[in-house]
């Protein structure tokens, strides 16, 4: 069966796309069903690409006068490149999970955790794929890090693991795993008339980087683009450049799955994403609601489905937006428990006053506190204003500066190591080093606001300030409605498990352990 969106099923497939412009989407999605799923090869595949800690300002098209990003680029010129996009938590497990199941984390149980489980009875946009016969697989990092028996499941929610092939790294730090080949092996098993769904994962970025590893490329450490959250100096330029070599390696790896493609004459008649779970593993990034922490790349193209492609999207997304998106787009009914919104109104240009606010959540990551403790806070995030709500701002947000506190036996254990880090640590004092060691590492107050047009890396919290008492009263009861309206345990009452939940990672400190519940 010809896959031409030109012939009779492609002719049937824009006709019903041009029934969904029309229609609600969940209303569409049953007389979709109907007529797709006996004619598999008429659905789109589906190839997921996302990246491990990357800032959404680190890609070619997003600005970034250094990193070389061909592959995100071209997706974001053939497709859509979304300007606002976030990840629903800034930490690797709990944000997979909201990715796979398109809800936000509070909804997710143990999975809101790091080093937890996705419990079964929560469904995934896999598992639906998998159901309605789409041939489903994944190579590196997927759904994780965590455990899977104790969730009840016995594989990997991504999908089976393709993990055969191997590469030699350019420089330390950077995973032997061939993505792309792992990537071809999947598509060898793919029969003509067999739709797919692929979760190409890299662990890059995520530290640990070769210490001169961007000067070795060539980058000019003079041009590195250094937020105003470091201090900029010759080391955290070089660990920027550092980090900016991983961000290649994964581009990299998603040009060469797009020549798969092209050379079967796949392309157009895929969706492919380029994302990360969230953002660059730096402090006051990774493991924080900031935009450094929880704004992430994203770029769509999908020749079949999207109307004017090479457009910027400035709505508001979250990533669990996307369950919902590729069920919708093949065909297959949204559970009701995904609450995610699909992005298909987007994908033909329909404009809504709907799309004009993202949510962010944070519990526990790394074990950072004594007895398993997190950092719990909610966020709400507008083109205009980032409003946070901390539950606990009696905690230290960054972890225990105590590295005997820190399931890891680091200070301020929520940030990974990293040059960076030390450096602000050991210069906390310094002129020019000590606010933003505060900003980093201190403490915070129940609320933050930020103006983000006057302050883009939130430095500056005017929660109280004169002026802004309306803003900050409007965002928190926005906010606090959508966690009620989304039933957040935090907001709307009963048993809060976060802190008691078990760690299913290794402790390299002995002496720390997860308090029992009281």
């Amino acid at each position: 069966m010809e896959r031409s969106r030109d012939g009779e099923m492609g002719g049937l497939w824009v006709a019903m796309r041009r029934l969904n412009t029309l229609f609600p989407a969940r209303l569409c999605v049953p007389l979709v069903c109907v007529l797709f799923v006996p004619f598999a090869a008429a659905r789109p595949n589906i190839l997921f690409c996302i990246s491990d800690d990357q800032s959404w300002a680190h890609t070619g098209a997003n600005g970034d006068p250094v990193v070389s990003t061909p592959a995100f680029d071209r997706v974001s010129a053939e497709g859509l490149r979304f300007v606002n996009s976030f990840c629903d938590a800034p930490t690797c497990g709990p944000s997979r999970s909201a990715i796979l199941t398109g809800q936000p984390i509070w909804r997710l149980e143990e999975a809101a955790n790091i080093w937890s489980t996705l419990p079964a009875k929560f469904a995934t946009y896999t598992d639906e794929l998998r159901k309605a016969g789409y041939k489903i697989g994944t190579t590196g990092k997927s759904w994780g890090p965590g455990r899977l028996e104790p969730g009840g499941r016995t594989e990997n929610p991504a999908g089976p693991a393709y993990m055969e092939r191997t590469l030699e790294p350019p420089f330390r730090g950077i995973r032997n795993t061939d993505y792309a080949g792992n990537f071809a092996d999947f598509l060898s098993e793919v029969d003509g008339n067999e739709s797919f769904c692929f979760w190409l994962g890299t662990s890059e970025p995520h530290r640990f980087y070769q210490d001169g590893a961007g000067l070795k490329t060539g980058k000019d450490l003079s041009e590195i683009a250094v937020p105003a959250i470091f201090p900029d100096n010759g080391i955290v330029r070089s660990d920027i450049a550092d980090y900016l070599v991983e961000v290649e390696h994964f581009d990299t790896m998603v040009a060469r799955a797009i020549a798969l493609l092209e050379a079967r004459d796949e392309l157009d008649n895929t969706i492919i994403v380029v994302t990360s779970d969230h953002g660059m593993p730096f402090p006051r990034g990774k493991a924080t609601v900031y935009d450094d922490g929880a704004r992430v790349p994203l770029a769509i193209r999908w020749s079949e489905g999207i109307k004017n492609p090479g457009r910027s999207i400035e709505s508001l997304v979250n990533l669990s937006d996307l369950a919902p998106t590729f069920l919708e787009a093949a065909g297959v009914p949204v559970p009701g428990m995904m609450i995610g919104r699909s992005l298909m109104g987007l994908f033909s240009g329909l404009r809504s006053a709907d799309w004009d606010a993202a949510y962010i959540g944070f519990e526990r990551h790394s074990g950072a506190r004594a007895g398993g403790k997190g950092y719990p806070c909610r966020a709400i995030r507008t083109e205009d204003f980032l409003y946070i709500h901390n539950f606990e701002p009696g905690r230290w947000p960054a972890g225990s500066p105590d590295p005997e506190a820190c399931n890891r036996l680091i200070p301020f254990g929520e940030y990974d190591s990293s040059p960076t880090k030390t450096y602000m640590i050991e210069h906390q004092y310094d002129h020019g080093v000590a606010a933003l060691a505060h900003l980093a590492f201190g403490k915070r107050p129940a609320e933050e606001l930020y103006r983000l047009k006057d302050d883009p890396h939130q430095m500056y919290n005017v929660a109280g300030s004169k002026g802004f008492e309306a803003i900050q009263a409007d965002l928190r009861e926005r906010l606090f409605a959508h966690l009620e309206k989304t039933k957040d345990p935090r907001v709307v009452g009963g048993l809060i498990e976060w802190d008691y939940y078990p760690h299913y990672g290794r402790h390299a400190n002995k002496n720390w352990k997860v308090d029992e519940r009281p």
